[in-house]
């Protein structure tokens, strides 16, 4: 029987919103401010890590192979490797999967794994001037917009103007309106305060040290895009990002600056390392769709998962459903025929918490992990939508 991978000290700092409290933090730091709390957390021998598998979405040359520079900002011994990987909204899970698979099979006994995002810093680019321009104007292109334009072949598919298009589609198809949209908003915000004000995050979250001009370091400690006190009123008003359409500024998730980590730790090795899990991957799948409709991704994916595990829901004990759109959160919980508000996103997702697009995947999983284990344990399903058309699943055995 292949060992199991355990996930041990799952950890996130707290989310920042575009342009504000964390756009001064460059992202090897934010990924390195979580690496050092998971070895300080797990009170591992850093020797014992072998490899750091980081996801990032918006990758550039200014850190690249974002997995090795967060080993080597966080102070882990040279010999330890790195590596970045990218399944856009994805890429945090995969990077859990990843890690998995290399203990797993015995390649690595402890992975770093982890994913971090600063979309507050992604930068524009131009593709046409490595040679000169021979006449006329330069194109920069913002490289946060083009990723969302360019997640498929034009060719093949058509040119879709980005995730708002794919969400608007699912709308239509399911009939979701405007009003259901900003319902459904309002619940993850009002869901997301009320975990901040009883401590539920307490025990996850990671302050980061931000710069300042003058002056010591501020902690920053707190997700900056809650909003406890928004209304179906003030939703109300936003005006619609495509005329005549369903998804507003408040109804849709944010974007963000964000990390998070774990260990994952081959099973048979944790008495030897002295390490405590939390949680062992039970299964993972990634699946594709059609990219105009990317937000049902979920769908097909869940149902994989449960196909190889025989997993149904009456198992699971939380959904965390990442939260790109409300309108495609209710297009996916209508092609479920499934809708348990008492186990779905208890503690607010991406349109409370934020959708720092690399790091999103390992911050569900450690915030499911977290309230999950304040529960006395059980099955943890997370899943998501993923640009250009695919969907992630896995489930978590919390103990």
């Amino acid at each position: 029987m292949m060992k199991r991978a355990a996930i041990i000290s799952p950890v996130r700092t707290p989310v920042g919103v575009y342009g504000k409290g964390l756009k001064s933090v460059a992202v090897e730091d934010l990924g390195a401010t979580v690496a050092r709390a998971v070895v300080d957390r797990s009170g591992i021998d850093p020797e014992l890590i072998e490899d750091v598998v980081f996801a990032q979405s918006y990758a550039n040359s200014e850190t690249p192979c974002v997995g090795r520079w967060v080993a080597l900002q966080a102070g882990l011994p040279i010999h330890t490797a790195g590596m970045q990987l990218d399944r856009r909204c994805g890429g945090g899970l995969q990077a859990i999967a990843t890690a998995a698979m290399m203990v797993q099979t015995g390649a690595a006994d402890v992975v770093l794994a982890g994913g971090v995002e600063s979309m507050s810093n992604i930068e524009y680019y131009s593709t046409d001037t490595r040679w000169g321009a021979r006449a006329g104007s330069v194109t920069m292109y913002d490289r946060l917009d083009r990723g969302r334009e360019r997640s498929q072949p034009v060719e093949r598919f058509g040119y879709i103007s980005g995730m708002i298009e794919t969400a608007e589609n699912l709308a239509t198809r399911y009939g979701i309106t405007r009003e259901d949209a900003d319902a459904y908003a309002l619940r993850s915000h009002e869901r997301a305060a009320s975990a901040w004000g009883r401590g539920a995050f307490d025990d996850e979250i990671v302050p980061v040290l931000v710069p300042q001009r003058r002056g010591e370091p501020v902690p920053f400690t707190r997700d900056e895009g809650v909003r406890g006190d928004s209304s179906i009123e003030a939703l109300s008003r936003l005006q619609p990002i495509i005329p005549g359409g369903t998804v507003t500024a408040g109804n849709a998730s944010q974007q963000n600056d964000a990390a998070a980590a774990c260990l994952v730790v081959a099973e048979d090795k944790l008495d030897e390392f002295g390490l405590e899990p939390m949680a062992f991957l039970n299964g993972w799948t990634a699946v594709g769709c059609e990219p105009a409709e990317m937000g049902i991704g979920p769908v097909p994916a869940v149902e994989r998962l449960f196909r190889k595990t025989g997993l149904t829901f009456d198992d699971v004990d939380l959904v965390e459903l990442n939260e790109a759109f409300a309108c495609q959160v209710l297009a996916v919980l209508e092609a479920w025929d499934w809708n348990d508000p008492e186990r779905l996103n208890v503690n607010g997702s991406g349109i409370s918490l934020g959708h720092p697009v690399g790091a999103t995947g390992v911050r569900m999983m450690t915030t499911a992990i977290h309230e999950l284990h304040r529960r006395g344990g059980g099955l943890a399903l997370e899943t998501m939508c993923i640009g250009g058309g695919q969907g992630m699943a896995a489930v978590f055995e919390v103990v």
